[in-house]
């Protein structure tokens, strides 16, 4: 197995810097098979999507269609894809972002009851709890 860091998977899917994108596609294409996968671990999986949305506008259609994509393959291997697949799943049916889906999956994986948060969107998610905040 070998280890994808995000600028190769951001270089692999948008395709905006010719050189990189066609060292990334070529190395990827080479060397992420079946026998040896690229392995995407959370933290990469998290700055993907966050760099697609906030840096490329992709939008959270877009980014469902490459999640499911990425986890359907057998050229990669993503970091606890049963907590990726749920997170997925919370993802496409609320309104937090993937990093809080993914957080509340793998906190509740853990045996937290909740996961404390001043964020007030991620909060109406199940899993989260709104602390108080000093702003009225």
């Amino acid at each position: 197995m070998i280890g994808l860091d995000t600028n190769v998977l951001v270089r692999y899917i948008v395709q905006d810097d010719p050189a990189q994108a066609a060292i990334a596609s070529a190395f990827i294409e080479k060397h992420c098979t079946e026998t040896t996968p690229g392995f995407v671990n959370n933290v990469v999986l998290v700055e993907l999507v966050w760099v697609l949305e906030r840096g490329y506008g992709y939008d959270k259609t877009a980014i469902l269609s490459l999640l499911k994509q990425m986890a359907a393959t057998t050229e990669l291997r993503l970091e606890n894809l049963e907590s990726v697949w749920q997170a997925i799943k919370v993802f496409e049916s609320g309104n937090a972002g993937f990093a809080d889906c993914l957080i509340a999956v793998i906190n509740r994986q853990y045996a937290c009851r909740a996961t404390y948060t001043f964020d007030r969107r991620a909060a109406k998610n199940s899993g989260f709890e709104l602390l108080p905040s000093t702003d009225g």
